[in-house]
């Protein structure tokens, strides 16, 4: 396996060590290992069926592995349930919009904030004392996270009404809603047009550098991947097939063989892993 290493002085914020999932026999992955870096953005890239999301299921509480275990700050999540697992600073947004359609966009982001909720039910209900004190603080962040995703305009329409782009980007703000320190991002870009991905792309770079939240994500698009990560992990029938910079990825023979067989095809013209896009 391909790893250039770099950085190895800094803090690593998330460990997944020889994980071994499997489904009535087949192996969805089978010894996958990386690190995670604090404050990088990590890409995990491979044809359909990989492991990817598989992987993201496992670091997040949703599945739990037959063998190995993921480490966050340091403690083991491996035997943590999923809402034991999102307060200890861990978010993640899905492939597919999981939201509250017949909500509106304030609302949707608020139900983010649910882990940091502190005020008892009757408090809560009669909106007095502490609770009304705690519900200010809450729409603070939410109207934060709203002039920085700069959907000011859509504030208080209901998500059914909203596009997809609209929606995608939404779904992106309510994890960080949970104020993470590491953000899961599953295919973030998957369905928007062209305009939509660069303003996706300019968020994600925008939450790593300015909110100082380290990212993990799985992504088709090879030039966004490319030009935004620090590093980039390339999965293949659930084995770890590649991991490092990538320059260096996307310069290995074996990674372009298995992504899709053909060297002039992978990675789009004048992409070179340099953060110039936008």
């Amino acid at each position: 396996m391909l790893d250039a290493t770099a950085g190895d002085d800094l803090r690593v914020v998330l460990e997944v060590e020889g994980v071994t999932l499997s489904f009535g026999g087949v192996n969805a992955l089978l010894n996958v290992s990386l690190q995670v870096e604090n404050g990088s953005i990590y890409s995990i890239i491979g044809p359909n069926g990989a492991g990817k999301s598989s992987l993201f299921n496992v670091i997040s509480g949703l599945y739990r592995p037959q063998r190995g275990s993921v480490l966050f700050k340091g403690q083991d999540l491996t035997l943590l349930p999923a809402h034991k697992i999102a307060p200890l600073g861990l978010a993640r947004s899905f492939q597919q919009v999981e939201l509250f359609k017949g909500m509106t966009v304030i609302e949707n982001l608020l139900l983010g904030r649910h882990i940091h909720m502190r005020a008892g039910l009757f408090s809560g209900g009669l909106f007095w004392g502490k609770a009304r004190e705690e519900e200010l603080r809450h729409r603070q962040v939410v109207e934060k996270i709203i002039d920085f995703l700069e959907i000011e305009h859509i504030r208080e329409k209901t998500v059914a009404t909203l596009p997809y782009g609209l929606r995608k980007r939404l779904e992106l703000g309510r994890a960080l809603a949970l104020e993470p320190e590491l953000l899961l991002l599953d295919e973030p870009m998957a369905g928007l047009n062209q305009e939509e991905t660069e303003d996706m792309a300019r968020f994600i770079l925008d939450i790593n550098q300015e909110r100082r939240t380290t990212l993990l994500l799985i992504e088709h698009d090879m030039g966004v991947v490319m030009d935004i990560s620090d590093r980039v992990a390339v999965l293949n029938f659930g084995e770890l097939l590649a991991a490092g910079t990538p320059h260096a990825i996307q310069e290995h023979p074996a990674v372009i063989e298995a992504y899709l067989g053909a060297e002039d095809s992978v990675f789009p013209e004048g992409r070179s892993g340099s953060r110039n896009i936008l």
